[in-house]
């Protein structure tokens, strides 16, 4: 009976076979077979890379997802509370970064020093963007304020509500601070700053919501986001997926508030 060839041997053989043919070496390979797996640096500089499972590997770069909306459309509204905020829950935190821009179709002016805004939805609008730039500022951590402006946008009144989603969400958030960013200067200055980014989106805005993907939008993209965004952020993923990605139909959501 002939002696049992160990199965590192064996998968060395093979490794050997694979990636260099009539046992010839990639040019700047200077290390003996048995270590090309040993190393990322190693993989490389031997061309077996592909071939080589237990290495670590780079970690992807997330998706970015910029989403440009406005408190009070309904378009927004639903696309946030079903879409954005139940796939950010369902995928690990490293796959997507979302980005908020509450300002939409709003019109600013300078009027004697001071910025004024007219929104598409009316004054209580303005102050639901506001809240929710100036939540997003005192916050600072997008996993804090995230699920508060989920609450606001789910809930009977984006404006009246902030105290409730609080209480449930991040009850250590300092609601004077809050408050007195809509009241001061820092919310003017805050808004402009939306108008300014919601301004230099190339192709310029026609509607909202407003998707950005990795920087594009197309209406590719937006339609895609708009029918299965978990399955379009698990496609656009360049890491390991985790096993919630898969094709993923959802109902339409309705046409967005032009502007």
């Amino acid at each position: 009976m002939a002696p049992m060839v160990p199965l590192p041997a064996l998968a060395l053989v093979a490794l050997v076979a694979l990636v260099a043919p009539g046992l010839g070496v990639a040019p700047g390979c200077d290390r003996p077979a048995h270590l090309w797996c040993s190393s990322p640096e190693i993989a490389v500089a031997c061309q077996v890379e592909n071939h080589c499972p237990n290495l670590p590997r780079p970690a992807a770069a997330p998706v970015e997802l910029s989403l440009y909306y406005e408190s009070l459309c309904p378009a927004c509204r639903e696309f946030l509370v079903l879409k954005l905020f139940p796939t950010w829950l369902l995928l690990p935190s490293e796959m997507l970064n979302i980005t908020l821009v509450p300002y939409g179709n709003a019109q600013e002016r300078n009027v004697s020093g001071k910025w004024d805004f007219q929104c598409q939805h009316g004054p209580e609008e303005c102050l639901g963007n506001m809240i929710e730039a100036c939540l997003m500022h005192e916050a600072k951590n997008f996993s804090t304020y995230f699920p508060i402006i989920f609450c606001l946008e789910s809930g009977s009144s984006v404006t009246k509500n902030l105290e409730a989603c609080l209480q449930i969400y991040a009850p250590e958030l300092d609601r004077g601070r809050i408050a007195a960013c809509v009241q001061g200067d820092t919310g003017m200055a805050l808004m402009h700053q939306n108008a300014q980014l919601t301004e230099a989106l190339d192709p310029p805005h026609q509607f909202v919501p407003w998707i950005v993907i990795n920087g594009k939008h197309t209406d590719e993209l937006q339609a895609q986001a708009e029918a299965s965004l978990l399955g379009l952020v698990c496609h656009l993923y360049q890491g390991e997926k985790p096993e919630v990605c898969g094709s993923s139909k959802a109902p339409k959501i309705p046409l967005g508030c032009r502007r």
